[in-house]
């Protein structure tokens, strides 16, 4: 039996299954893409298999056109259109899904980060719903480009600390320039005739989009840090790594006489070293920024702290320590309140397994 028809007929079976049960294509790639998340949070040794095999689809995705050709030039094989549109929403599918538990778990819901996931959210119900990807999105071509440039920013950003070990500002100065070369036709395409004309116009909307990605850095989560456990206490045990009674509240007299220490354990890939920082606020306003280097790879997370002895002479308000990457992205926030009197206030007891390299504040 000849190849050439044998893989002809599987394109024809192919695509016939796939208009008669479109919505398993919608029903493959959420549950591939939940199912690798899931490989990868309980077998380590998978993430980066599962984030290879990511990025190889999406290179597939970059080169279709190119390949089809190819194909058809050398083989003389035909891939069926239909297939090809499918196949590349399953990408998009399974790539959100895939990537957006990460987020969910790293966003600190309370700030601008919960746009950028949302956004994510949007992008996935998108990607399932047939009348709204194929009728609305497809036919756009600009806004798909920015939908696929959008998908890709995050597939990045979850993989390359996996695969290639990056730290959190490396992968994202990376995905964002590949997000951005990859914009380059939907900017050509915001205007109506094409000409040479508008090449500076598109370099400088390109420019302003890479400008806008990296300001705008503070409100996308890191998507493969995320912390385990917290707490603000007056009193950790150096020998089991165990921070005391956690807090919510306490007076100055407390805070002056005992100091205070923020304990975080922090989720990080097999094999990433991170510099993170602990942003000391008061009232918000920044009044101490203390370094901490991360490693990788313990389930319970890395455990670090910070012990902050001195204090503004008028200390009482509202506290915050933002726990922070090398390019700002906020991990998460410890807060608690400061009064003139009363006494400390509980949060609730931590338990913690796991831990690390302490950081003290003068």
């Amino acid at each position: 039996m000849q190849f050439k028809p044998l893989l002809s007929r599987l394109f024809e079976l192919a695509s016939r299954l796939i208009r008669r049960y479109p919505g398993t294509i919608a029903l493959f790639g959420f549950c591939s893409g939940v199912a690798s998340f899931l490989l990868v949070e309980r077998h380590a040794g998978l993430a980066k298999v599962v984030a290879l095999v990511m990025l190889v689809s999406w290179l597939w995705l970059v080169l279709e056109s190119s390949l089809r050709r190819s194909l058809q030039r050398w083989f003389g094989w035909q891939v069926p259109p239909p297939l090809l549109r499918y196949a590349t929403q399953m990408v998009h599918q399974e790539s959100l899904f895939f990537i957006i538990p990460f987020f969910v778990i790293t966003t600190t819901w309370n700030s601008g980060q919960a746009l950028f996931t949302g956004l994510l959210g949007v992008a996935a119900l998108i990607s399932l719903i047939d009348p709204l990807y194929y009728r609305w999105l497809a036919p756009r071509r600009w806004l798909y480009l920015g939908f696929h440039t959008l998908t890709l920013f995050a597939v990045l950003l979850t993989a390359l600390p996996i695969i290639l070990h990056l730290s959190t500002p490396q992968s994202y100065q990376l995905a964002l320039a590949v997000a951005v070369l990859l914009a380059l036709p939907s900017l050509s395409g915001l205007f109506p005739r094409w000409s040479w004309r508008n090449v500076p116009g598109i370099v400088l909307l390109a420019v302003a989009l890479g400008g806008a990605g990296w300001l705008g850095r503070t409100w996308v989560p890191p998507a493969t840090l995320w912390l385990t456990d917290v707490a603000v206490t007056m009193s950790l045990d150096d020998r089991q790594r165990k921070p005391g009674q956690g807090l919510r509240q306490l007076n100055s007299a407390e805070l002056k006489a005992n100091g205070l220490y923020a304990y975080t354990a922090i989720n990080a890939p097999r094999g990433l070293k991170e510099r993170i920082y602990h942003e000391w606020l008061h009232n918000g306003r920044q009044v101490d920024r203390i370094a901490l280097d991360i490693s990788g790879g313990r389930e319970a997370g890395y455990r670090a702290w910070t012990h902050k002895r001195n204090f503004p002479a008028e200390a009482a308000g509202r506290w915050r320590v933002r726990v922070v990457t090398e390019a700002g992205q906020m991990i998460g926030m410890l807060r608690f309140q400061v009064t003139d009197q009363g006494p400390a206030r509980s949060a609730g007891s931590t338990q913690v397994r796991m831990g690390q390299a302490p950081g003290e504040a003068p």
